[in-house]
């Protein structure tokens, strides 16, 4: 597979370098790395794939272009247009064309978070009650200086959308019922501190993210009627551990299983290599939980921002 990186900032170099020796050229208006100035300069016959790493706004109109001439696109997530037929419009003409439309969210590919989704699929837990997650990291700084990061929601799109996503890929199809707990602007012109939860969702669910937390940092807690399973820290971030309790009734120090792992980041390339099998069975686009982010992130940035 041939593939072009549409945006060759931070997480376009980390694409670049992910897609190896399928990488035939870089798209970027600004970076002199960059083969071609925009995506309509590189011919159609030189590739089979965009890789599309740029700022939310501009992602509608390039996954239009792309979708429409029959190539696959992975992009980064947060996937957000004008409003939810926008998206139902992109998953249409990705179908007619026969072409994948992948939204990434590389933290699915997380050992710990598919260790977690496993174990809820399971049933050892039991009836989950509630899910609590916290990710924070240090970019206050840089956001402020971007010329395009530090507006609107801020952090909320950013990092909500990875942890609303979990939600999903634990918790199947939850309802939109989230509401803001805490919006704050800390050093930031946007948002850089927001907690958001679901009081009726099943499970409850509470979620904060910031970035002021100076040292990078994950953690998860999952209660639940026959114990508890908890994620502290990403591979990326490392150690990351995972432990699953497990209740002694009717009260007692619960039995303990704990892993924990040093390791490399894995999700980037195992996304990449999920997204080439993806492309090879030109599996249809289902871009539904994007439009169910679109839904719950439309309606909380909105309030956020304000």
């Amino acid at each position: 597979m041939r593939a072009i990186v549409v945006g060759l900032g931070v997480q376009g170099h980390k694409r670049r370098r992910f897609a190896a020796a399928d990488h035939v050229a870089a798209v970027d208006n600004k970076n002199p790395e960059a083969q071609y100035r925009g995506v309509k300069d590189v011919p159609l016959g030189a590739y089979d794939a965009a890789l599309v790493c740029v700022p939310d706004e501009a992602k509608p109109a390039l996954l239009e272009y792309l979708l429409g001439n029959g190539k696959h696109v992975l992009v980064e997530k947060p996937l957000l247009g004008a409003d939810e037929a926008a998206l139902t419009r992109l998953q249409k003409l990705a179908r007619d064309r026969g072409a994948v439309c992948y939204v990434a969210y590389n933290h699915r590919f997380e050992p710990h978070f598919v260790r977690m989704r496993d174990l809820i699929a399971s049933g050892k837990l039991g009836r989950v009650y509630s899910c609590r997650m916290f990710y924070g990291n240090g970019t206050a700084r840089l956001v402020r200086d971007s010329d395009w990061r530090d507006k609107g929601a801020g952090v909320l799109p950013d990092l909500g959308s990875h942890l609303l996503d979990a939600c999903r890929f634990w918790f199947g199809d939850i309802a939109d019922t989230f509401e803001l707990a805490a919006v704050n602007r800390f050093e930031n012109r946007a948002p850089d501190h927001v907690i958001i939860g679901s009081e009726k969702s099943k499970p409850r669910i509470e979620l904060e993210m910031t970035l002021l937390m100076w040292r990078n940092h994950f953690t998860c807690d999952v209660l639940a009627e026959k114990g508890s399973a908890h994620i502290e820290s990403l591979c990326k971030w490392g150690p990351a551990t995972f432990i699953h309790r497990t209740r002694v009734l009717p009260s007692g120090r619960p039995l303990e299983d704990r892993e924990t792992l040093e390791q490399e980041d894995p999700t980037w390339a195992l996304e990449y290599a999920h997204f080439k099998k993806l492309c090879a069975a030109r599996a249809p686009a289902d871009l539904s939980g994007d439009i169910w982010l679109q839904r719950a992130l439309g309606r909380l940035s909105a309030e956020a921002a304000a």
